[in-house]
């Protein structure tokens, strides 16, 4: 069965349960479980026993709700049902379920399109308009410059005017980065040269200080299919943000390694689910910061929102465009006063076109 089926006695024991029910919850199935309480089975998942367990004191049962899985970054929707015996009598409960994690990123990554493709024409006229009167602004107050130098009032005055001109103008060029529509190409990419890149670059755009980089790769890690430019940005705007959250003293860790990932069946043709297994590239790229508030960490890939003071929003949401446009995706896991880890996930072939 494409679904994980779990089904239990009235006394709390368990009846059965199928191989996807395990694979979904990521929990190794053991020799005997019929007949152990359900309680002990799954106790690594709690919000799956508490869902069961209310299976008889309901008298409606619910239909098509949905639950994350927190720990595993997962999303499953369920149904439960009653089983009777021929008196009417509920002697059982099962549960139906099924992971709609990739059907839920497959939807977000739509309503981001639909999002940036009504944005996108109003923005980049927008920018577009901003980008001459700005390289006005900026020309004339360089202008000026020169005919005062014997003031330093009016140069300071100026030196700020051309300071604040330019980082508008930077604002402008990543709100068009953002709006514009991606264009990956596509080719073998070397995915620890990308890292090594990223780390020369972000050294380049922030303070490095006194913080120690370590960069752990797996042995034998394959090429990726990706834009080993655009690529290089992202770890670049990870590893800059990391540098400016240490504040010259910490550790970032970077560790490559390449998982076996299971697809959803419901994307993968029938005769082919049980081969359905996928080599991916997990990169996590860690500090030991001050980490992010619960509150702001499900706000961090909205667009223009940030914490900086001459911060533009726009950094990690256009890293989660390319990695999405790289059908992969990004997850952040941040506890406060512990740090911060960025886990980018990458097919390692990917059905991505040139243009996107």
């Amino acid at each position: 069965m494409r679904n994980g089926v779990i089904a239990i006695h009235r006394d709390g024991t368990l009846a059965l349960t199928n191989h996807e029910a395990y694979r979904i919850f990521s929990i190794p199935r053991p020799s005997h479980d019929v007949g152990r309480a359900f309680s002990e089975v799954f106790r690594e998942r709690s919000e799956v026993v508490r869902a069961l367990a209310s299976a008889f004191d309901l008298t409606t049962l619910p239909n098509r709700v949905e639950l994350r899985l927190r720990d595993l970054d997962r999303v499953i929707g369920y149904t439960l049902s009653h089983v009777r015996d021929d008196s009417g009598t509920v002697i059982g409960a099962v549960m139906y379920f099924k992971d709609l994690t990739q059907v839920e990123q497959a939807e977000e990554r739509e309503r981001l399109r639909d999002r940036l493709a009504s944005l996108g024409e109003m923005a980049a006229g927008i920018a577009h308009e901003l980008k001459n009167p700005l390289a006005g602004i900026e020309v004339m107050a360089g202008l000026l410059r020169r005919q005062v130098p014997e003031s330093p009032d009016a140069q300071s005055l100026l030196a700020d005017i051309i300071s604040e001109a330019k980082l508008a103008n930077a604002i402008v060029v990543q709100m068009l980065e953002f709006v514009r529509p991606i264009r990956l190409q596509v080719e073998r990419t070397n995915v620890p040269e990308v890292l090594h890149q990223a780390i020369t670059m972000a050294e380049n755009k922030a303070p490095r200080g006194e913080v120690g980089v370590s960069l752990t790769l797996a042995p034998d890690l394959p090429l990726v299919d990706g834009d080993q430019h655009q690529l290089c940005q992202v770890f670049t705007n990870l590893l800059t943000n990391a540098f400016e959250a240490l504040g010259g003293r910490g550790q970032i860790s970077i560790r490559a390694a390449v998982e076996d990932v299971h697809q959803d069946p419901a994307f993968v043709p029938t005769d082919e689910a049980e081969t359905s297994v996928t080599p991916t590239m997990i990169v996590d790229v860690a500090d030991d910061g001050p980490g992010v508030p619960a509150e702001l960490s499900d706000r961090i890939f909205d667009p223009f929102f940030t914490t900086k003071s001459e911060g533009s929003g726009l950094g990690l949401p256009i890293v989660r465009k390319i990695v999405d446009a790289h059908d992969g995706r990004i997850d952040v896991t941040s506890t406060p006063g512990a740090g911060t880890r960025f886990r980018v996930t990458l097919p390692v072939s990917s059905a991505t076109s040139v243009f996107k």
